[in-house]
């Protein structure tokens, strides 16, 4: 075999748009490879969903590509140690990802083979600014969202419009590829069968799904994405995460449908996504060290059967219960139901965020972990610009006014949807008649609450007063970020 370039995919599982991929077209051979590295990544490795949701993406990208994607596994500088030894190698290209882990190894890959003689470069295709160039004008980092975001990033040249797919490739196909059914790439848990019946994985679904929020969600979407029955979310999130998208495509695309205030709301979430890679760039152990640190002597209470409760959707609170529901049946749930599920576990649980990030690392189609490791410490109160540990979200309330005709609550806890919308965010406030004539038995059918929200709500607030007052620290300043659907 003749000299050739290797494409190496990763969180870019699209042929549009790849900056990596046009490179590489100028090559007359390529040989597209995906390793299955998840073994370097540790701790850090995909969870369940991510796993699903990518074996699906990849057999669509293999479609696109006539078969021709090569899939290998293992960790990759041996992968590549055995292709340059077997094969003239005349260059790797791959776009840059941003895990700590990946970082620091992709760095010893890049020497390795340049000391081959192979040439090695890499390329940003999953952001629309690379972390280390949002600085203020000292050279720092950002370390609350608005200016980042006004000055930081909008400030800057305008994200590059994307990039087409390059044409008349010729694609190569190494024998001693693995197959994409390859035993253990596939999770087994038993939630993982179902989730992708809800989405259609891969580049023409990420297409697909843009193009329909831009003519159907995008209109009311700054006011409407509040309301987890209506269809003003984008749910574009997996797809960023895996790649088939990018966000210079979604942001393009979205200036281009509209030029209001819904635009520059979606386009802010895109921005939020910026600031949590930045986040992840300066802080690299983000998803287990508070950025707070006084909140390291915060008295979280152990997981017990309450942490289990919650990730079941069985706390016997109907807007939490819905919200856990929607995650393990669908593999992602709606933003704002994501802030008030995460609220109850590190407030009126009093639960580590820890164990929510880890939980939704695993079960989320779209989990991301600069993103839900940022989300997760907005949501305690300890993370950069984040939502103050006192603002606690009241879930019987926020069912009330986002949930108003019980249509979410009713599809993810169907056990109660007989009761009328006065007790369905409050059941446990019925009357016996009221949940007899429903066929409830609280405690029985649907589960009496886990705690009572108003005690356990004085509870954390005494907690954190007393937090307070041991460190001699000041309550923060309201938070201006409100919600965060790009998790």
């Amino acid at each position: 075999m003749t000299s050739f370039a290797i494409m190496w995919f990763r969180r870019d599982l699209r042929l549009s748009d790849n900056p990596a991929l046009l490179e590489a077209a100028r090559h007359k051979r390529v040989l597209p490879i995906w390793i299955d590295d998840d073994a370097e990544a540790a701790d850090l490795a995909p969870g369940a969903a991510t796993r699903v949701w990518r074996h699906h993406a990849l057999a669509a990208l293999n479609a696109s590509m006539k078969g021709k994607l090569n899939f290998r596994r293992g960790p990759a500088k041996a992968v590549f140690d055995e292709l340059t030894a077997r094969f003239d190698v005349e260059a790797v290209y791959w776009n840059r990802c941003y895990e700590p882990w990946r970082i620091v190894r992709d760095k010893e890959i890049k020497a390795f083979l340049k000391n081959r003689g192979v040439k090695a470069q890499s390329f940003n295709g999953s952001l629309l600014f690379e972390p280390w160039t949002v600085r203020k004008q000292d050279g720092a980092h950002y370390k609350v969202f608005t200016p980042f975001y006004r000055k930081g990033c909008l400030a800057a040249v305008p994200p590059r419009i994307p990039l087409p797919a390059p044409e008349g490739m010729n694609w190569l196909k190494d024998q001693k590829a693995l197959d994409l059914r390859m035993p253990g790439h596939l999770p087994e848990r038993p939630w993982c069968a179902g989730i992708m019946e809800h989405w259609r994985a891969g580049e023409a679904g990420a297409r697909e799904r843009l193009a329909r929020f831009c003519e159907t969600g995008l209109g009311d979407y700054k006011d409407g994405r509040d309301y987890p029955a209506r269809m003003n979310v984008s749910r574009l999130s997996p797809y960023l995460q895996s790649g088939e998208l990018s966000p210079n495509q979604a942001w393009h695309a979205i200036r281009n449908a509209a030029s209001d205030k819904n635009a520059d709301h979606f386009c802010r979430e895109l921005g939020w996504r910026e600031f949590s890679y930045s986040l992840l760039f300066q802080h690299p152990d983000l998803h287990r060290r508070n950025l707070q640190t006084k909140f390291d002597a915060f008295p979280w209470r152990e997981p017990d059967e309450n942490l289990v409760a919650w990730q079941k959707g069985m706390t016997g609170i109907p807007m939490v219960d819905a919200g856990m529901r929607e995650l393990w049946q669908t593999g992602y749930m709606h933003n704002r139901v994501r802030m008030i599920v995460g609220s109850f576990l590190v407030k009126n649980l009093m639960i580590h965020w820890r164990h929510g990030e880890k939980w939704f690392r695993d079960t989320l189609v779209d989990a991301d972990l600069a993103s839900n490791s940022a989300n997760w410490q907005w949501i305690a109160g300890c993370g950069a610009d984040a939502a103050p540990y006192f603002r606690i979200f009241n879930p019987v309330a926020q069912g009330q006014k986002f949930d108003p005709g019980g249509c979410y609550v009713r599809q993810f806890v169907p056990e109660i949807a007989s009761l009328p919308d006065k007790f369905l965010f409050c059941p446990w406030e019925a009357s016996n008649h009221i949940l007899e004539e429903a066929d409830i038995a609280l405690g029985k059918t649907y589960p009496m609450p886990v705690v009572d929200l108003k005690k356990s709500r004085n509870a954390a607030l005494a907690a954190f007063q007393s937090l307070k007052s041991r460190l001699g620290g000041q309550d923060q300043p309201q938070s201006a970020r409100t919600d965060g659907e790009l998790a």
